[in-house]
């Protein structure tokens, strides 16, 4: 017996549950990992009930970072595909848009109304009230040409 007394395959299996569930409330996809290296781990201890408490641990924390390594390699990979890609990228959405400007361009510089929202745009030196297409956009900038 040690310092820390004997860890059994059922501490781990409790570790591996809770951790999941708390994966749950505070999501993130990182507790996850720890919680399967913990169940691996009590898989472990239940083939092999002998094992010091050092090996479990360090065999947990190998599971676990290998857990998460190879989900991190997996998600690279294989991304996620979706329908709307530029969901949370508002200035992507704008792209290829056609737009009339709320205020002239004056070197380099101007302003823009795109839906509830003024954007600063950059283009050549245009006048207000001129059809734009937004053709690129650089942080919070919005990139424009003359409407064809």
């Amino acid at each position: 017996m040690s310092a820390m007394g004997p860890l059994v395959f059922w501490h781990w299996l409790l570790l591996g549950i809770g951790l999941m569930i708390a994966e749950t409330v505070f999501p993130g996809s990182f507790l996850l990992w720890f919680g399967i290296g913990a169940v691996i781990t009590g898989a472990l201890t239940w083939l092999i009930p002998t094992l010091d408490w050092q090996v479990q641990l360090l065999f947990f924390a190998i599971v676990s970072m290998a857990s998460i390594i190879l989900w991190r390699r997996h998600r690279a990979a294989n991304p996620e595909i979706t329908s709307h890609p530029n969901l949370n990228q508002r200035g992507l959405q704008i792209v290829a848009r056609r737009f009339t400007l709320d205020e002239p361009i004056v070197n380099g510089v101007g302003r823009l109304h795109v839906d509830d929202t003024m954007w600063r745009v950059e283009g050549e030196d245009m006048p207000a009230g001129t059809a734009v297409i937004v053709n690129g956009v650089e942080g919070t900038v919005l990139r424009v040409n003359r409407a064809a």
